[in-house]
């Protein structure tokens, strides 16, 4: 059980941290989009660029 809460308290003061390094520093988490089309990001990547390609490719080769 101790170690359990150790391992707790440790990952709920990251979690703080990184919150308030967010607050603070005003700047957006850098990462992937997750699909939502909410980038922050001024243009694509590569890879997001070509995925959306094949999806774009795959409904007309469906419908």
């Amino acid at each position: 059980m101790l170690y359990f809460l150790i391992t707790f308290l440790a990952m709920a003061a990251v979690i703080g941290l990184m919150a308030v390094g967010v607050i603070f520093g005003r700047k957006a988490i850098k990462g992937s989009c997750g699909g939502t089309g909410n980038c922050i990001c001024k243009e694509k990547c590569e890879t997001r660029k070509k995925w959306e390609a094949e999806q774009a490719a795959r409904l007309e080769h469906q419908g």
